[in-house]
């Protein structure tokens, strides 16, 4: 399981490549990459904060409950902060497990509590001003799922 917070870009090719040549014990591998959405008004950028260490443990433990529960061979999850334009990837995630649809909920329960209850906050940036984005109900919903 590797959990990676940074501000710099990532190589989704080479990351999907090095996790795949990692699970040797898988038939199914998931993939998520999220990008910075525009928004109506015009998005300049996104700041996106976090408390370094507070976070990386967080998401560990996110991580490891979707381990745990689908019995996945491996987990990955790269978030990034500080300053995104729109189109710019923020995060992926990356599940192996011997089966798709183990692979495929372990990806969505990671994507539905990292959207809710990673430790970040997200504001954003436009020509009108910045604004910080609140938790929306639907993300909240996403949860009862699991």
């Amino acid at each position: 399981m590797r959990i990676v917070v940074q501000e710099a870009p990532f190589d989704l090719g080479a990351e999907a490549t090095l996790f795949t040549k990692n699970c040797k014990e898988s038939g199914a591998i998931v993939t998520f990459t999220g990008i910075v959405r525009d928004v109506a008004g015009g998005l300049e950028a996104m700041e996106i904060e976090h408390y370094p260490g507070m976070t990386e443990a967080a998401l560990a433990d996110i991580a490891q409950e979707a381990v745990t529960r689908w019995a996945l061979e491996d987990a990955l999850v790269i978030h990034r902060h500080g300053p995104l334009a729109p189109h710019e990837m923020i995060m992926m995630v990356a599940t192996a497990a011997p089966h798709r649809k183990d692979a495929f909920e372990a990806a969505e329960f990671l994507m539905d509590y990292l959207k809710s209850r990673a430790p970040f906050w997200k504001r954003e940036l436009t020509s009108e001003g910045a604004e910080w984005v609140a938790a929306k109900d639907a993300d909240e919903d996403a949860l009862k799922r699991w």
